[in-house]
């Protein structure tokens, strides 16, 4: 990769998008990696503190985008703590935020070409995942073109964790040398618990995922 080249990560402080970030940093350059955060009325508002003290602490760029008009257009239990989290009868979890990833791309994608930044990284995945229509790699790609055409400008959407279960991901960031710090400073939980509820979807996805890879990783030891 070109040392000239710049990226910007989509950065909510959660352990998806900081293991992105890690991983930006170590390919592009700390210098050459901005993020930008997005504020939207999530029940889990913690994850904005800790995106902040992140991108701080790792020396990187950070803007952050007050898109809590959402909130006047949509309902779902990710931005009403008054609902419990549970399936709706279309089968996808009722925290499902529709358009979503649509508009954080869109938005990123206009910060990005503002900065000369081609290279916009999502940590979407649908590999382990909650059934999110918009974390699929079909989504990603027909928003490059959308945006590429939109804006006549060559952006190149990457997702770089999109076909890594959640044991993956957490093998990723300890190659990176990171596996500690995500444990500590990344938040998960979407109940907005400070250290996670144990008991969310999100919550027992990423539990689950650092087990299984620690367990990988002893029985490597042996």
């Amino acid at each position: 990769m070109k040392q000239s080249a710049k990226a910007l990560v989509i950065f909510s402080g959660g352990q998806d998008s900081t293991t992105c970030l890690l991983q930006a940093i170590a390919n592009y350059g700390r210098e050459n990696v901005q993020t930008i955060t997005f504020f939207y009325g999530q029940r889990h508002a913690i994850e904005l503190e800790k995106a902040r003290w992140i991108a701080q602490d790792l020396g990187v760029t950070q803007k952050v985008m007050d898109l809590s008009l959402l909130q006047s257009i949509t309902h779902n239990a990710l931005m009403d703590a008054t609902e419990s989290i549970e399936l709706a009868d279309d089968g996808l979890p009722n925290t499902f935020v529709d358009g979503r990833n649509a508009v954080f791309l869109l938005y990123a994608a206009i910060y990005a070409k503002g900065q000369g930044i081609h290279d916009i990284i999502a940590g979407v995945c649908e590999t382990d995942f909650s059934g999110y229509p918009d974390c699929r790699q079909v989504f990603v790609q027909s928003m490059n073109v959308t945006l590429n055409l939109a804006m006549d400008y060559d952006f190149r959407l990457l997702t770089p964790l999109m076909y890594l279960d959640k044991a993956q991901t957490w093998a990723l960031v300890d190659e990176l040398g990171y596996l500690q710090y995500v444990r500590d400073h990344t938040h998960t939980c979407y109940n907005g618990v400070s250290g996670g509820c144990g008991q969310c979807p999100s919550c027992v996805l990423r539990e689950r995922g650092l087990q299984t890879y620690l367990a990988q990783k002893a029985n490597l030891a042996k």
